[in-house]
């Protein structure tokens, strides 16, 4: 009898442990680089997201985001994602060039013309194409394609108002080579350094300048240590929302549709915020202490005939010319049906 009870309890025991284990919801570790405000478009579609995915899959996944960085650099988030010990990230696009190097590509240089295009190329076709590419070669499945501010110059010295007036000025740039040949290609000197050691670098004059979007500039204060800014546009830079796909493969057909679904919600609230920034970064700027240059079509051509065909060539090289000729393929048709 006590045998026969004993064994009933280990039994129940283990079925208790099994109900629970299915009870417990799948932890999805999401994290940023942008700090953990309602006013920062990273932030406030995470909050989205989270909110989404916990609605449309009451119980079976636990959103947990981790704001500016906090599980390291984008070089761990990335490695992360690939191991499948960080679920899901949303990484600007110099970082993910250092595990996917065919990423450089969107820093072609006066590439987009408008938003507008650049949202039809990523969301069409040659968008999930890339995507696709990029699954294969690392295991991170990039989920969509969001705004990280359209690039610009801005420096403590002068004006820019010519690829003359970057000549002899130490440029801050992403660690990732197309961005050195960018800066190169229009005389500058170049110096790789993280986002994170950004403000500290200008601030303590080790560069005298950097190039980033309305967005980046406000939220790391770059402004205090940037008289000047030049609204020249030179890159349509990307966030990527990225999922583990050791993760997402684990996931139930409802939870995948509900990640896919919600990301997209994310995706509407980060552009939106974003290209909002980035229309009105004159005013902005401005507003915070900025002299700000807005160049003339004639002068952004002058720029365009130096960065484009040095930075083109340094592309085909490093990544080859396939991926490079469809992107530009794909942009030109983008905008002829605008």
């Amino acid at each position: 009898m006590v045998r026969n009870l004993t064994s009933w309890l280990a039994a129940a025991a283990v079925a208790l442990s099994a109900t629970t284990a299915m009870a417990a919801p799948k932890v999805l570790k999401y994290e940023h680089f942008q700090p953990g405000r309602e006013d920062q478009p990273k932030h406030k579609a995470a909050l989205a997201f989270e909110a989404c995915v916990e609605k449309a899959t009451p119980g079976s996944i636990d959103v947990q985001i981790f704001p500016a960085g906090q599980l390291g650099n984008a070089t761990a988030a990335l490695e992360g994602l690939k191991l499948g010990s960080i679920e899901m990230a949303v990484v600007h696009d110099g970082g993910i060039s250092s595990v996917y190097p065919t990423f450089d590509i969107f820093a072609l240089p006066y590439l987009f013309p408008d938003h507008e295009t650049a949202y039809k190329v990523l969301d069409g076709p040659f968008g999930q194409e890339f995507a696709g590419g990029m699954l294969k070669a690392t295991g991170i499945r990039l989920l969509a394609y969001a705004d990280n501010g359209i690039r610009h110059f801005t420096n403590s010295k002068h004006p820019i108002k010519s690829p003359d007036d970057l000549k002899g000025l130490k440029m801050r740039v992403q660690p990732a080579p197309v961005f050195i040949k960018l800066i190169e290609s229009l005389g500058a000197s170049p110096s790789a350094i993280d986002w994170g050691e950004l403000p500290a670098a200008l601030s303590q004059g080790a560069v005298d300048g950097q190039e980033n979007g309305t967005t980046n500039i406000m939220a790391a204060s770059l402004y205090q240590s940037q008289k000047y800014a030049t609204l020249d546009g030179h890159v349509y830079s990307l966030h990527a929302y990225l999922i583990s796909d050791v993760f997402y493969q684990g996931l139930t057909d409802v939870e995948k549709k509900a990640v896919d679904s919600c990301v997209v919600e994310a995706r509407t609230i980060h552009r939106d915020m974003t290209r909002a920034q980035d229309l009105a970064a004159e005013k902005t700027l401005s507003g915070v202490g900025m002299e700000v240059y807005v160049p003339t079509a004639a002068e952004i051509d002058a720029f365009r005939k130096l960065a484009q065909p040095a930075v083109r060539a340094h592309l085909e090289q490093a990544v080859g010319a396939d991926w490079v000729d469809k992107l530009v393929k794909a942009e030109e048709e983008a905008a002829k049906s605008q």
